[in-house]
């Protein structure tokens, strides 16, 4: 079995206090093609000197002055070569032994393009205190605003898709430029859920900018999916034509109107979900395996 290159972003600023931590539990994975890029926007609290510490073990890192996490990470981004992507904030961590389960899955199965783990959290400390629900993940649970939550830190994806989704997260937007990012992947390809843990969020007790503006986040998010569902509900009213009663009442609808459809257009065409079948790992072929 092949090692693909997988290249991992750490966007950081002024995380002192947890920056360590994330770096250990990328460099410490022993991934043999692993390339790691710290993306440091001009921290002024120590955060330098401990990238300094391990600059022989991260193949690119810089600090300078940037307008935020997401021009962070598209710097980083495109300074990335690996086969395969993903991101772990600089007061996250990876699992052990992550990289090498995520290596493995995507060289097992050409199909799979863009997966996630169960979710997971970490606390101050670094234990991990938390663990999700493994879900199946449909686009169209996200155009029925039934989003919560992908998780960042446990997603990863082939370059193949970066490429056609655009090569870029849009900086436009102030909070919810990673949910855009998998809406846009939700154009393309779908998303596979593994049932292990490989990355986590941490619960931290204060100045969490990610839980002061939680309420933001949403809102962005809602407004996104309101623009995604125009967009294709546009694509589709060809689809629709035939039916003249229906477009007659959602004629005067906005969200309903969009609602009804994407439900007709999936209706019709016997395709309610999309959710592809779980990765689990089968103990007796001692290998992930897809499950109903």
């Amino acid at each position: 079995m092949s090692s693909p290159k997988i290249s991992i972003i750490t966007p950081n600023f002024n995380q002192a206090g947890y920056i360590e931590e994330t770096i250990l539990s990328v460099i410490g994975q022993n991934y043999p093609k692993l390339e790691y890029i710290i993306i440091d926007g001009g921290s002024t609290d120590g955060s330098v000197d401990i990238i300094k510490k391990y600059e022989k073990q991260i193949t690119y890192w810089v600090s300078e002055p940037d307008a935020g996490l997401y021009y962070a990470l598209q710097k980083g981004f495109d300074k990335a070569t690996g086969e395969i992507l993903g991101w772990i904030n600089s007061d996250d961590k990876l699992h052990p032994n992550a990289l090498h389960v995520v290596g493995e899955l995507f060289d097992s199965f050409e199909n799979v393009n863009w997966i996630t783990g169960c979710p997971s959290g970490f606390d101050e400390k670094g234990y991990t205190v938390a663990l999700g629900e493994v879900k199946r993940w449909s686009k169209y649970d996200f155009y029925l605003y039934d989003y919560k939550w992908i998780q960042q830190e446990s997603t990863f994806w082939r370059r193949s898709l970066w490429d056609k989704a655009g090569r870029f997260l849009n900086k436009e937007i102030k909070y919810a430029a990673d949910f855009e990012l998998w809406l846009r992947f939700f154009r393309y390809d779908k998303l596979f859920t593994v049932r292990t843990i490989l990355g986590g969020f941490r619960f931290r007790s204060s100045s969490q900018m990610s839980v002061i503006h939680s309420d933001k986040y949403q809102e962005e998010a809602n407004g996104l999916i309101d623009k995604e569902i125009l967009t294709l509900s546009k694509e589709l009213k060809k689809h629709l034509l035939k039916y003249k009663l229906l477009l007659s009442v959602i004629k005067y609808l906005k969200r309903i109107r969009i609602f009804m459809v994407l439900f007709s257009v999936t209706y019709i065409n016997n395709k309610m979900s999309d959710a592809p079948e779980l990765i689990e790992f089968d103990p007796k072929l001692q290998k992930f395996s897809l499950m109903e």
